[in-house]
């Protein structure tokens, strides 16, 4: 009996959403960075087994703000919410307050749809919070697991594979073609590489306000792609910080995103970057849309 689904995975921003997926796809699917609210746009990592092709979601953290792109961020969780046959609520140790995990459940039991609790990041000081995050599941019935997802894929998956036999639709045959293992498009993960160097590299507000726009994507000469791209920064102020003295934050950021990139296509990429004065483009639907941040 052959089983293919969508799984949504939501939380709180920083709840290790995207570590997770790629632990279980093997492969770099999503971003990761120590700083919250990484993840933008919906991200699909695609697992085959010999009964189940389970199709992970990546959505956006909970945010409570309704304004410019934090407006995006918002429709974009629940519009993944919406479209999944099932939910994985995470819920991480090291968050400040407990508090917006109470909202979270509530969203999760809303959706009517199976929901499996995940406790994240269980490897962390905070111990004592795994008793209080069971109590809340418990009471909710929601079913629950813990995992710390980055030290342990192989144990990670047989606690989570079974449920997933349970409660994903059957099907007559996969969603996506079985060599897949993501259905982004090469371009958009070089943008998104780009971007995560910038969140490694940069500090307070600055990676929050930028955005990573591809002018030229070349793949014509056999061997070698050619990138080309803009960082668009939100205030005059944020170019010098990116570009950093005589050019070193943004050669860093570069050098280190050629190399995530080089790793996917297994092949040199040369990539030239420029940073770009987008003002306020986070309240800017026409500049969002243009960089993709549109619900399906």
């Amino acid at each position: 009996m052959f089983h293919a689904g969508f799984v949504g995975l939501i939380g709180l921003p920083n709840a290790g959403k995207s570590t997770l997926i790629n632990a279980l796809i093997g492969e770099k699917v999503s971003i990761v960075t120590s700083k919250p609210q990484t993840t933008r746009q919906r991200v699909m990592g695609i697992l085959n087994d010999e009964d189940l092709q389970t199709v992970f979601v990546d959505a956006p953290g909970y945010v409570k703000a309704r304004v410019g792109l934090n407006r995006f961020l918002h429709d974009e969780y629940l519009s993944v919410i919406e479209d999944s046959d099932v939910l994985f609520l995470l819920l991480h140790l090291d968050a400040r307050s407990s508090e917006d995990f109470h909202e979270l459940v509530r969203v999760a039991q809303s959706s009517k749809k199976p929901v499996l609790g995940i406790i994240t990041k269980t490897d962390r000081r905070e111990q004592h919070r795994i008793c209080v995050i069971n109590d809340l599941l418990e009471k909710a019935g929601i079913p629950a697991v813990q995992v710390a997802a980055d030290k342990n894929p192989k144990e990670l998956k047989e606690k989570i594979f079974p449920w997933l036999r349970q409660h994903l639709p059957r099907s007559e045959q996969p969603l996506f073609d079985p060599e897949l293992y993501t259905t982004q498009n090469l371009k958009s993960m070089a943008s998104e590489f780009i971007r995560e160097q910038c969140f490694e590299f940069l500090h307070q507000e600055v990676p929050f306000g930028l955005a990573v726009h591809i002018i030229r994507f070349d793949e014509d000469q056999p061997g070698l792609t050619k990138i080309h791209g803009e960082i668009w920064v939100n205030r005059e102020s944020h170019q010098g910080i990116v570009i950093g003295r005589g050019g070193q934050v943004l050669k860093r950021i570069g050098s280190s995103a050629r190399k995530s990139i080089e790793e996917v296509l297994g092949h040199k990429v040369f990539l030239d970057l420029h940073v770009k004065v987008k003002k306020n483009w986070v309240r800017d639907e026409s500049v969002m849309k243009e960089l993709g941040y549109v619900v399906p």
